[in-house]
């Protein structure tokens, strides 16, 4: 399971609107909570690094997936997962997620509707990137 707690959700949402319509991207940093979940402390706003149509694509810069492994380290914590965007789409994990994703992290999937917030999923890759299993998601 993974929880966001309020603060880092709001980042996320907020991005979410400001990129539309393009999709947004982030980074997840948190630490396991006492039930065994991960708990979403922070969440990292990045600038979606593609160089093409960014209405159906991101990309993380990897100098900004380097920034959040310190800040998660200078917290005594860790990057738990990644978060995007998709505009006027439901919160699903399309092949180019799964191609591109993070095996064994959580992806958080926000559906932005016309600019605005409508509903989010969460899904963790396999290893060998060919399937991933939806995760249970809270957010505040």
């Amino acid at each position: 399971m993974l929880k966001i707690e309020a603060q880092p959700w709001a980042v996320m949402v907020e991005h979410g609107r400001a990129c539309f319509p393009r999709e947004c991207c982030g980074i997840l940093v948190g630490s396991a909570g006492d039930a065994g979940d991960n708990v979403v402390t922070l969440a990292i706003a990045c600038t979606n690094a593609y160089e093409g149509d960014q209405k159906d694509r991101f990309e993380l810069d990897p100098r900004d997936v380097i920034k959040a492994e310190r800040a998660a380290r200078e917290q005594r914590q860790g990057v738990v997962g990644f978060f995007h965007s998709h505009p006027n789409e439901d919160a699903y994990f399309s092949a180019t997620d799964l191609k591109f994703s993070a095996p064994g992290y959580s992806n958080v999937v926000m559906s932005i509707r016309d600019g605005e917030f409508s509903h989010a999923k969460c899904f963790i890759a396999n290893f060998d990137q060919t399937a991933a299993e939806p995760e249970e998601l809270h957010y505040a």
